[in-house]
């Protein structure tokens, strides 16, 4: 099985922390150069420091906002060399109710998750296209699949996300591009932490008592560590995954109650 990655370059979004960091870990051990990308500077040094170079890898970083389409577009267009795995990935929406969120609520999401995942494709896609390899891969959520209780923004913008994915994936198959989806569930992240203590504050239970719920809500009875999601997006990065197309991957354990 070919996972080599050597001499490809990847463009790492939300790469400071949790799924991310993870992602440009496994994708730098593989052999590939990275391009780190996230709004904090520092942070983006410090992760640089840990991703692997024994292969005489190069890697750098690009500061961008996904919050403002327009910088991330300039971001995407100062990197100089063609990028063949672009990892779309940034932070969920807050949590609550979709019957109380307002509408700037997902106007911000839909910006933040689905079109800035456009205006990257959009700005990696030829050089995928000319170096005759391409892998998108958008790290979005099981709920693409079945909605979460109390993530209502996040559930309506992931569903946008995936049917655009797959949009995509028919539209670039041609060009020997791949475009796929990994679905994590509940994952030891800081957002999952944030969740957790936000849902403990809420319901009055103890930190540990939401953590016991999160477990035993899936059949492994534990959540995933980040690089155990790491590991699907790598796989469908590599070499190995070229006629993987269109799909969704769950990587939750079993808690999503469909195939």
């Amino acid at each position: 099985m070919n996972l080599d990655l050597t001499g490809k370059n990847a463009l790492v979004c939300g790469s400071t922390a949790g799924i991310g960091k993870a992602i440009a870990k496994e994708l730098a051990e593989m052999g590939a150069n990275l391009y780190l990308m996230a709004r904090n500077e520092e942070k983006l040094k410090s992760a640089l420091t840990e991703m692997d170079s024994s292969k005489g890898q190069k890697h750098n970083y690009v500061v961008a906002d996904f919050s403002d389409v327009s910088n991330v577009k300039t971001a995407v267009e100062s990197i100089q060399n063609p990028i063949h795995i672009l990892i779309n990935n940034t932070g969920g929406p807050p949590g609550g109710p979709i019957v109380d969120a307002k509408i700037e609520e997902f106007t911000a999401a839909f910006s933040m998750h689905l079109l800035c995942n456009h205006t990257l494709v959009q700005g990696v896609k030829q050089g995928m296209i000319d170096s005759g390899y391409g892998r998108i891969i958008n790290i979005i959520s099981t709920s693409v699949k079945i909605p979460l209780t109390g993530l209502g923004v996040s559930n309506t913008v992931r569903g946008a996300v995936g049917n655009w994915a797959k949009t995509m994936a028919n539209e670039l198959g041609v060009h020997g591009i791949t475009v796929n989806n990994v679905l994590p569930g509940a994952t030891a992240t800081e957002r999952l932490s944030s969740i957790i203590e936000s849902k403990a504050s809420k319901t009055g239970k103890s930190i540990k008592e939401v953590e016991e719920g999160f477990n035993n809500a899936v059949p492994m009875k534990r959540v995933a560590e980040p690089h155990e999601v790491a590991a699907a997006a790598a796989f469908l990065a590599s070499p190995a995954a070229s006629y993987i197309n269109g799909i969704n991957v769950p990587v939750d354990g079993g808690r999503t109650g469909s195939l």
